[in-house]
């Protein structure tokens, strides 16, 4: 028998309506919490504080800190890095670069740091992680890549998976290891020196 993603476990535990604005709130504060403290130190507890709200409140809806933190850093990528259709292969990597590049570097770049740096320890956090938010981030991607391959802008035999890694990786690398900015200077140097090269066919 197949086994339930951890999207789908969660999903089929996430049933009843719920107050949006209250849900944001909560999320609000869950990244507060993780900037300040990390994903390990992070309580139900320091959050319902933080939002001031019972804990009741939270368990309504997250069963667990574990469920809160990956809806919470999901709803923030669905809202902050749309996904691009510019008509143009260039357009939309930039687009996609430069939303996401905000997002990290914005107010909740400092809990997705305390978050990925987690990872490493937290097999379950990880494997969550990876389900969720890579899923949606290569997902996006890989969209932007067929329409491109579809407008004869990508060359059959490019390094898709390489391209999608190498997209995500260069900024988390900046983010968390040079701390040096993630401005279109190095967005537009991201994609005109690495990755369209990668994708275009040899005779542009």
């Amino acid at each position: 028998m197949a086994t339930a993603s951890y999207a789908e476990r969660v999903g089929a535990v996430r049933g009843r309506p719920r107050d949006a604005s209250r849900d944001e709130a909560l999320r609000q504060a869950a990244l507060e919490v993780m900037a300040e403290v990390g994903y390990r130190a992070l309580t139900m507890d320091a959050v319902a504080a933080k939002a001031r709200a019972g804990k009741a409140t939270i368990y309504r809806r997250w069963e667990s800190k574990l469920d809160l933190v990956i809806d919470t850093v999901n709803q923030l990528v669905h809202q902050n890095v749309p996904e691009s259709d510019t008509g143009s292969l260039h357009g939309d990597l930039r687009e996609f670069l430069s939303s996401f590049a905000a997002f990290l570097s914005g107010p909740s770049g400092k809990a997705a740091q305390a978050l990925v740096g987690e990872l490493p320890h937290e097999p379950e956090l990880a494997a969550a992680f990876r389900e969720t938010f890579l899923v949606a981030q290569r997902d996006v991607l890989r969209g932007i890549l067929d329409r491109g391959t579809a407008r004869g802008e990508v060359r059959l035999d490019a390094p898709r998976g390489m391209v999608v890694e190498l997209a995500g990786a260069a900024l988390t690398y900046r983010l968390m290891l040079t701390g040096d900015p993630l401005d279109m200077t190095f967005v537009d140097r991201l994609l005109d020196t690495v990755l369209l090269p990668l994708l275009r066919p040899e005779a542009e």
